[in-house]
C-alpha cells in the first residue's frame, strides 16, 4: 500500500525509520510530497532487525525532475515510492545485496557503494559494479 507524506515532515513509520528519510533529495519547490510503499518499508525494517545495524537510505522517493537529473530509469521504482538505495554500517554493498535476497525484495541492484532494493511485484536483479 502506497501512502503519501508531506515532504520535510519526520513522521515515524516504524521502529527505525521516519518519512523524512524517504524524501526526494531535490530542491524543487513543487516537490512537496513523498510516496512510500508501506510493505517495502516493513521488509526494510525486518532487514534492519536482522542485521542489527543502521540502514542509511541514500535515495528513496524521487520526483520526475530529480529522477531525470540523476539519470534514473524512465520507469524507475523510485518514482513510485517502492525503492530504496541503501548502505549498511560495516557490511559491503555486495553483502547487503546477499542479505536482501533473503528478505524477498523483488528488485536487487548491485553497485559498488550501495545496494538498490525494491518491491516492484516481480523479480529483477542486475549488477552495475565496475570491475
Amino acid at each position: 500500500m502506497i501512502k503519501v507524506f508531506e515532504k520535510g515532515t519526520a513522521t515515524q513509520l516504524s521502529k527505525n525509520f521516519n518519512s523524512k528519510e524517504f524524501d526526494c533529495k531535490c530542491e524543487n519547490k513543487e516537490c512537496t510530497t513523498t510516496l512510500i510503499d508501506m510493505e517495502h518499508l516493513a521488509k526494510l525494517q525486518k532487514l534492519r532487525n536482522k542485521l542489527k545495524r543502521s540502514i542509511h537510505i541514500t535515495s528513496a522517493f524521487r520526483c520526475e525532475a530529480h529522477n531525470t537529473a540523476v539519470g534514473g530509469a524512465k520507469h524507475s521504482q523510485h518514482k513510485l515510492g517502492t525503492a530504496t538505495d541503501i548502505k549498511v554500517d560495516n557490511i559491503s554493498a555486495d553483502g547487503v545485496a546477499n542479505w536482501a535476497e533473503k528478505f524477498d525484495f523483488d528488485g536487487i541492484g548491485r553497485y559498488n557503494t550501495f545496494t538498490h532494493i525494491d518491491s516492484r511485484g516481480y523479480k529483477a536483479k542486475w549488477d552495475n559494479r565496475s570491475k
